[in-house]
Parts: structure tokens; C-alpha cells; sequence
């Protein structure tokens, strides 16, 4: 299963914030979440499921890494014209906050469950967002954008987003606001917050990010640029929605719950 969505994001090797927390094997059928808790795996050894599939890290290598990832952010700045020092200096504040964040963490809380009950667990995250970011992107590129509308009508043509109950958002600048580099900061774990939007205003790009801070958008509206949110759950599920297809194909029953949908 993990293999499936690393080939289908162009992966070779299991990022830093995806895991298997139990291995299972014969798998049938699946309950595949967004956010997955106790009370999820629970309910799927109540509908006879052989293994549970998490997008977000839910503990051990997966949480305690998730700094790591960050770097993904730095990259696709650098392949989008920033110079290097200037991309990697960017990331620096939110790499160390979530890195210090390490040692407040309970990491063995569900995996250690799960062991218990013996329910096949994994969570798959960088590569799913990355089939998204990708997705998006290119739905941006081949709508041709100039202004800021363009990049929202663009995104509103993937049904993820046209069923979503968020909608997507100019949260800084305008409609008319210049979009011919438009850049979704996805794909690397969480949202770049103020100083990689910052970074990015600076060399002309609008900005796309699935979700943001509240202390890091009033830091934003101070700075001349534009900003579209497009909804955490609805982006996610862009990324999501191939790898459920890939999973079907393989005559894999997925069970959707928690913010999976379409």
C-alpha cells in the first residue's frame, strides 16, 4: 500500500513523516481517515477492517521527524527561482519551533494501542500531499493565470474544492492582484506561515497555502502581496483522492471517514 502512493508521487524511499506502526498483510479492506484516533481504530475492527490508514503522522519516527520535511518548503522555492540562502533561511524558524516541539509529545500514545488491539496502522502524509500539490500546481500553470481570480476560479474547476464546505479565500491582496507567478506551497508538511509568504511576496509570486496561522496572517497584512487560502481538508483530499482510486484498482474496499471525501 505504501509502495502505491510513493510510486504514484515519484518517491523512492518513505518520507520522514509517513510510517507503518503495524504491519498487516491480506489486506482486504481499509478505513482510511484524515486524522485517526483510539476511537477509529476501534470502529474498524467493528467493521471487520484489516488495516487502518491515517494522512496525518499519529506518532513514533513519523511525529518526531516531521521537522525534517520542512525542507520540502525550501526546495520548491529554490525550483522556483529563490536563491538558495534566502530559501533556506526562510524555513529556519519553523524547522527549530517544530523541532523544539518534540519534546512535549506523547509519540508512542497510538501506536502503542494499536499494537495492543492488533490493528495494522499506518499514516501516509508527504506523498499524498505531494500528488496534491502537483495536481493543483499544474491546474494553476494550464489555466494560464494573470490575476489573483484566475488562480481561485482555476482551483474551483477540481471537484474536491467545488464540494467542500470551505471555500477557498484571497486572505491578503485582491482579485485583481498579479498571479502570473503563482506558486501552492504544499507538499511539505504544514503551511510556510509568515516568513516563507514573505519571502515569496517579495519576488513577485502569489502565494497558494491549504491553510494558515492566525498570528502569521496578521503579520502577512502588512506586507504588500497576495495571499489565497484553498482549505485544508478539501487540498488534502486533491492528493488523497488518486491514491483511493490506485487502492480501488488494486480490488482494495476503502471505508472513508474523517475529512476523506469525492
Amino acid at each position: 500500500i505504501m509502495g502505491i502512493a510513493l510510486k504514484l508521487a515519484g518517491q523512492k524511499k518513505i518520507p520522514e513523516d509517513s510510517e507503518i506502526y503495524l504491519h498487516g498483510e491480506n489486506i482486504k479492506r481499509v478505513l482510511f481517515g484524515i486524522d485517526i484516533n483510539v476511537s477509529e481504530l476501534l470502529l474498524a475492527q467493528k467493521l471487520k477492517c484489516d488495516c487502518v490508514i491515517a494522512h496525518h503522522p499519529l506518532g513514533n519516527n513519523a511525529v518526531l521527524n516531521f521537522y525534517k520535511i520542512i525542507d520540502k518548503l525550501a526546495s520548491i522555492m529554490i525550483k522556483n527561482g529563490i536563491p538558495e540562502e534566502k530559501a533556506w533561511r526562510s524555513i529556519e524558524s519553523l524547522k527549530n519551533s517544530l523541532k523544539i516541539a518534540n519534546h512535549s509529545r506523547n509519540y508512542t500514545h497510538i501506536p502503542s494501542i494499536t499494537k495492543k488491539i492488533g490493528m495494522p496502522l499506518m499514516n501516509i502524509h508527504n506523498p499524498l500531499d505531494e500528488i496534491g500539490r502537483r495536481i493543483m500546481q499544474e491546474t494553476v500553470n494550464n489555466a494560464k493565470t494573470e490575476k489573483v481570480k484566475d488562480v481561485v476560479d482555476a482551483l474551483y474547476t477540481l471537484p474536491e474544492f467545488q464540494k467542500a464546505l470551505t471555500e477557498i479565500e484571497i486572505v491578503i491582496g485582491s482579485e485583481e492582484g498579479d498571479a502570473r507567478k503563482t506558486v501552492v506551497a504544499h507538499g511539505a508538511g504544514t503551511n510556510g506561515g509568515y516568513d516563507i509568504a514573505k519571502t515569496y511576496f517579495e519576488y513577485g509570486f502569489c502565494v497558494v497555502y491549504i491553510h494558515i496561522g492566525v498570528a502569521d496572517y496578521l503579520k502577512l497584512k502588512n506586507e504588500k502581496g497576495n495571499l489565497i487560502v484553498s482549505g485544508h481538508i478539501a487540498s488534502d483530499s486533491v492528493g488523497i483522492n488518486p491514491f483511493i482510486k490506485a487502492l480501488e484498482k488494486e480490488g482494495i474496499e476503502v471505508i472513508k471517514i474523517s475529512g476523506v471525501y469525492c
